[in-house]
């Protein structure tokens, strides 16, 4: 076959239509490039057969096995045929089975002694483990040079395992491979000569020759660990070139004034900042005082004072002449911010008022269901300048909204806003403002050089002074009733003692009602929970709170709170709880983020098992915040045994978010941390996993740096940005762009 110059050469080219289609179809595979990066999962041992004993059930599996017997059976009178057969290694027994006409072929090749190489699906007949309609290939063959053949390419041979599915198997995409392997000598190799060399790496063709068709398990090793480094390297070189093109914008440097707003503002403070805070502010104003932008990420736990950071840069903008924007991702948030930060500045937010201070400013709400008087008043203060600091949701970036000169624009909670949300908000400034992402969802080092590897990241760590430990408890509903009474006990006790407390479910409840179809699927539901308790519903907030009314907490004040309120029945019920009006609040996750009542110390999450490690610290921060200690029961109906169970044990176990983040990126792996926004690294990162492979994450990002500093344009580098162009298609540039 003539060797193919070229990585972009569509598979049908080489293929045939039929087997391109389907690797396009199922495994997004559409040219030889593609193809020779879809790596081996495992490799089989030739002569070391798959152990039998130990199948997966529900799996799609590849043995290799010998056949002990196999006979034909008749069914239905005569007039259905079964080919059953059956499998040894050693280590157990597999049955094989075929129907109709299918049993022909099978009958004729699958004689006892012959081995052969075996795809299907695991499930279980009449007690035993079976494959039906298995695809196989034999390892041996009757004509003697075909024997040798067979020899030749599968004896000693580590046989690669690829990622298959239904409609092609390991084998057939093994064979496909061999038809590109000639143009792995193409490769283009990104990495800098020396940087290859100083590291002692594989070079790319032999790379790929050995991840394919390895000779050794050390050839394994090499191709891996060559493979991995290039993953790694280019989409931080990617990211280094983005953080240096935003070095190169124009931005208004604003440095702290003395005697400003920010210095009344701290004077006038009850505590005294943490060290984290300190230190985290110091690298903010650093930022603020260039004139580029400042990208950066604020991580820090729920209640470590991130607002109060957020909130000094923001000051020591408006002291420089510039307003700040805040953006939050929901209604409910944008006020509660807009609440605590006038609250926190008192006077001096109330710039230009009669009782303001000489040093204030106005601080304004802008939200997409605020009356049109209001919302005329807040636009006309933000083209006047007359409003330093605007809080609001993504009603902010919309067309009509004009300031008089944006400084700075601190995003809340993470929700990565899109390159046309960033293009939008910088166009409102004379020259691209300064931004600040804070979370305070922990992220784990390498998943932030990853997903937000163009921006700078800050850590707070300290919790401030007079926050209470937090006691956390998993309550097994299931296995032990009396425990979620006592629960309900423990609640009575913490409001008789003057305090408050929160329930927080998965859903709000009464959607049959909403709809009248939906009234049917809900008995449907219902009467299939009733045969299978896994199979019930998520508890909602509607039910559980007329539950507690009537029951256990009968004679107390319970409230609800959920997305579907209208905003103004919101406010007014999280303004009467945080007042202490309301004994005990029930929620969904709206109070996930930002909510500070510190007089609330206990929290009972039920159904605890249907949210993820990273909510459920989150919603555990809301108690504990005052002086007096907080408690968090974690209801749950799901087995002992369960994976569920396990998580909400780690949650109960330890109050360190940064170790539970990587618990819940060991269980929930790549995909789901990285998200849909992040499909683009999810489907460039084949064999680097983002939480084994922290060292080699560093040490790229290290050279990517170093590189890029050197040589901005990689004009020296042609390889380099050839592979880079190929990474950034429109998906993957898009997700760079969300930073």
């Amino acid at each position: 076959m003539d060797r193919v110059s070229s990585f972009d050469e569509p598979l049908k080219k080489l293929l045939g239509g039929a087997t391109a289609k389907v690797m396009a179809e199922h495994l997004d595979l559409q040219t030889v490039g593609d193809l020779l990066h879809h790596y081996p999962r495992r490799y089989e041992e030739r002569g070391r057969l798959t152990a039998l004993a130990d199948l997966p059930l529900d799996e799609h599996v590849t043995v290799v096995a010998q056949v002990a017997d196999a006979r034909i059976l008749m069914f239905n009178n005569g007039r259905g045929k079964r080919l059953e057969v059956t499998l040894t290694d050693g280590s157990g027994r597999l049955q094989l089975v075929f129907f109709g006409h299918g049993v022909h072929k099978p009958h004729k090749e699958l004689l006892p002694g012959r081995q052969a190489m075996f795809a299907g699906k695991v499930s279980v007949f009449n007690r035993k483990m079976q494959l039906a309609h298995p695809t196989y290939q034999l390892l041996d063959a009757s004509d003697a040079n075909e024997a040798t053949e067979a020899v030749d390419a599968f004896a000693g041979r580590l046989l690669p395992i690829y990622p298959a599915c239904k409609q092609l198997d390991s084998w057939r995409i093994a064979k496909a491979v061999d038809a590109v392997l000639p143009s792995a000598q193409d490769a283009v190799d990104p990495l800098p000569a020396a940087l290859r060399e100083g590291r002692g790496f594989t070079p790319l063709p032999e790379a790929l020759l050995k991840v394919h068709r390895p000779q050794t398990k050390a050839d394994i090793e090499d191709a891996r660990a060559r493979l991995k480094w290039d993953e790694a390297f280019v989409l931080q070189v990617a990211l280094a070139r983005r953080r240096y093109a935003d070095t190169q914008l124009p931005a208004v440097a604003r440095r702290p004034v003395e005697g400003g707003l920010l210095d009344a503002f701290d004077a006038k403070l009850p505590f005294t900042l943490t060290e984290g805070q300190q230190k985290v502010s110091g690298e903010i104003f650093d930022d603020l005082a260039t004139e580029h932008p400042m990208h950066r990420l604020l991580q820090g736990e729920v209640g470590s004072g991130k607002t109060m950071v957020a909130l000094r840069a923001m000051l020591t903008v408006v002291d420089a002449g510039g307003q700040a924007a805040m953006l939050a991702p929901t209604e409910v948030l944008a006020q509660q911010h807009h609440r605590s930060i006038t609250e926190m500045m008192g006077e001096l937010a109330e710039g230009g008022m009669l009782g303001g201070s000489d040093h204030g400013t106005k601080v304004v709400l802008l939200t997409g269901s605020m009356g049109m008087a209001a919302r005329r008043q807040a636009l006309l203060d933000l083209v006047t300048g007359e409003a330093g600091i605007v809080i609001g949701t993504h009603a902010l970036i919309e067309d009509k909204v004009q300031f008089h000169d944006l400084g700075l624009v601190v995003v809340d909670e993470q929700h990565r806003f899109g390159v046309e949300q960033r293009d939008a908000l910088r166009s409102k400034g004379k020259q691209p403002p300064h931004l600040l992402v804070m979370t305070a969802t922990p992220i784990p080092r390498t998943v932030a050089m990853t997903v937000f590897g163009d921006l700078e990241t800050s850590i707070l760590d300290q919790l401030p002074a007079g926050r209470s430990p937090i006691a956390s408890h998993v309550v097994p509903a299931q296995d032990k009733p009396h425990f979620l009474a006592r629960a309900w006990e423990r609640v009575r006790e913490e409001v008789e003692n003057g305090h408050q407390a929160y329930v927080v479910c998965p859903r709000i409840g009464d959607e049959a009602e909403e709809d009248g179809k939906g009234a049917k699927k809900a008995r449907a539901k219902k009467a299939a929970a009733d045969e299978d308790p896994e199979k019930r519903p998520p508890l909602a907030v509607l039910e559980v709170a007329d539950g507690l009314r009537k029951g256990a907490l009968a004679g107390l004040s319970v409230e609800v709170l959920h997305g579907r309120m209208h905003p103004d029945e919101k406010d007014d019920v999280m303004r009467r709880f945080a007042a202490g009006d309301v004994d005990v609040l029930v929620a969904t996750t709206v109070i996930e983020v930002g909510v500070n009542v510190p007089n609330a110390t206990a929290m009972v999450i039920m159904d605890a098992d249907r949210f993820g490690v990273s909510q459920l610290h989150q919603l555990r921060g809301r108690v504990g915040r005052g002086s007096a200690p907080g408690l968090c029961l974690l209801v749950s109906e799901a087995h002992e045994a369960s994976p569920a169970r396990a998580r909400l044990s780690a949650v109960a176990a330890t109050l360190d978010g940064f170790e539970l983040s990587r618990i819940d990126l060991e269980q929930r792996r790549e995909g789901d941390v990285l998200g849909q926004a992040q499909s683009g690294v999810r489907s460039s990162l084949r064999m680097l996993t983002v939480i084994d492979d922290e060292e080699v994450i560093a040490a790229a990002r290290e050279e990517a740096v170093a590189i890029v500093a050197a040589d901005p344009e990689l004009e020296h580098l042609p390889e380099l940005r050839t592979v880079l162009a190929a990474l950034l298609d429109k998906e993957r540039e898009e997700y760079l762009d969300k930073g």
